[in-house]
């Protein structure tokens, strides 16, 4: 029984007693990594080796694209910017509709979302970029996404500046990442300590909007509660 906690209780008739407890999950937030560019490189190695394979699984398995499209109705435009897109699986299913930037920091993924894009003759702006240092002018975008990427942050404050820096007054931030179910379920607190384990920071979404005075939503969309939807304004 992996989701409960059993107690064995010998009475003095001999006559055996046995309490089942559920098992009591603590949330800890992840630490930032004392050396930011050695975590950043350990990542991008990772989906460098498995660009390809990466690319397929969000093709091949319909979870993954049904939380990632939870983002599509809050964006907006005319101006958008996604920060750390991946393949571009998202990007191409609403690049067309607005003048679309993007940044990822790594080259395999770079090439593999101008592809995809291509093949779904969809057009955007892709650079090969650093969340902490984007390359474009304060107040440049009406609405900014990001989709399972934050928790790969290094510095959870610094990539929060940057994206409200150049993010429009009353625009409109889009983050999808993975954190502790608010309920605490059994699955959903093993799935969040798994992405733990496999490197990815949960942080405390809350301070960090509270942080940067951003007023927000948030909700579960799938994976019993782990993968979570952010909708905040500037």
């Amino acid at each position: 029984m992996i989701f409960r906690h059993i107690t064995l209780i010998f009475t003095p008739s001999s006559s055996l007693c046995i309490t089942i407890k559920p098992m009591k999950f603590d949330i800890k937030y992840s630490e930032e990594p004392p050396d930011s560019k050695i975590f950043t490189r350990s990542f991008d190695r990772f989906y460098s080796n498995f660009a390809k394979l990466y690319d397929a699984a969000i093709k091949i398995l319909p979870w993954w694209k049904t939380c990632l499209n939870q983002s599509l109705p809050y964006i907006q435009g005319p101006r958008v910017l996604e920060v750390s897109f991946g393949t571009g699986y998202l990007l191409s299913r609403y690049a067309g509709n607005f003048f679309t930037c993007g940044i990822d920091y790594n080259r395999k993924m770079v090439e593999t979302a101008r592809n995809n894009l291509q093949k779904h003759c969809q057009r955007a702006y892709l650079k090969q970029a650093d969340v902490e240092h984007l390359p474009y002018k304060d107040g440049s975008f009406d609405c900014i996404v990001s989709t399972m990427a934050f928790s790969g942050f290094p510095n959870g404050m610094r990539a929060m500046a940057e994206m409200v820096r150049v993010l429009k007054k009353g625009g409109r931030l889009i983050l999808i990442d993975v954190n502790y179910p608010q309920d605490r379920n059994a699955l959903g607190m093993m799935t969040a300590l798994f992405w733990q384990k496999a490197g990815d920071l949960l942080r405390d979404m809350n301070t960090l909007f509270e942080a940067f005075n951003l007023e927000y939503t948030h909700r579960e969309i799938g994976l019993f509660g782990t993968v979570q939807l952010y909708v905040a304004r500037k």
